[in-house]
């Protein structure tokens, strides 16, 4: 399998890591820690140097709760850092779900449009449509505003992977070619504990649509209700959580922590081409 984006072919035999750079003053994790342009730049080099395949580059927490930011603001933020993460070498997604931010970013060089709102937004689909860009699409209710209160489901497996192949089959339609989607089961958006983990649980359903599969575990808040621990102490839970995610058919992770993750994923893989012993 592999994922055509703008500028590169991604190569998805085996599982890949996306870095997350959050040029933001209040993303749940880190946000200030990279919320000016120097800053980004040198985190997006950081995490190249430490294996990240892609990175992602967003100007607007979507954590829940999250105020909405206009376009002009979030573009402030990340306009010199994607123009510098474009020359870094790897594909360089951006995270947002507002048509215009799209349009400027594509203009910009990005490889990748990633929208939590699955390119629902009026001229989202045509903003991207004819780009040649990837596109991820998560599956999300409402906004970051309000999302749990959305947090309702019966089948929550059924429910995500219907939506994501709807989603999926209007960006065929729209002109955005199969190659060029990926999906996200949006681990943490508008999913309470439970349902997120009744979601990996099933994740091989949605790996089976046929598209890429991306997940973000990464400090997530259902680990810190699992393992007690406060976000900055949650990375033993993001990485047996990304492990298991891969396990069930994830083809990149999104990720803080990117030189743990491509460690463990390098144990994985070594395990995995081991030679059996023979037995007596």
């Amino acid at each position: 399998m592999h994922w055509q984006t703008r500028r590169f072919r991604i190569d998805l035999s085996r599982p890949r890591v996306m870095g997350i750079v959050n040029v933001t003053p209040d993303s749940f994790s880190d946000g200030g820690s990279h919320d000016d342009s120097r800053a980004a730049i040198a985190h997006c080099e950081r995490l190249v140097a430490e294996g990240a395949d892609m990175l992602d580059i967003g100007g607007e927490s979507t954590r829940p709760g999250a105020p909405r930011v206009d376009v002009d603001s979030e573009w402030a933020r990340i306009d010199k850092v994607l123009v510098a993460a474009v020359t870094m070498g790897v594909p360089v997604s951006v995270d947002t779900y507002k048509p215009e931010v799209m349009r400027r970013a594509l203009e910009a060089g990005a490889d990748v449009i990633n929208d939590v709102q699955a390119l629902q937004m009026p001229g989202a689909l045509a903003a991207v449509a004819g780009s040649g860009a990837g596109v991820c699409l998560m599956h999300m209710r409402g906004e970051p505003a309000s999302m749990m209160d959305l947090a309702v489901y019966g089948d929550v497996v059924a429910e995500v992977a219907a939506f994501l192949a709807q989603r999926a089959q209007a960006a065929r339609d729209s002109g955005i070619p199969a190659d060029c989607i990926a999906l996200d089961p949006g681990y943490g958006f508008a999913k309470k504990g439970e349902h997120n983990l009744g979601l990996l649980a099933g994740q091989r359903h949605l790996a089976q649509l046929g598209y890429p599969l991306l997940v973000g575990w990464s400090r997530k808040r259902t680990l810190g209700d699992i393992t007690g621990r406060p976000v900055d102490q949650r990375l033993p839970a993001s990485l047996a959580a990304a492990l298991k995610a891969v396990s069930l058919g994830a083809n990149l992770l999104r990720v803080h922590d990117v030189a743990a993750t491509v460690d463990a994923l390098k144990v994985w893989a070594a395990v995995d081409a081991a030679t059996i012993p023979a037995t007596e």
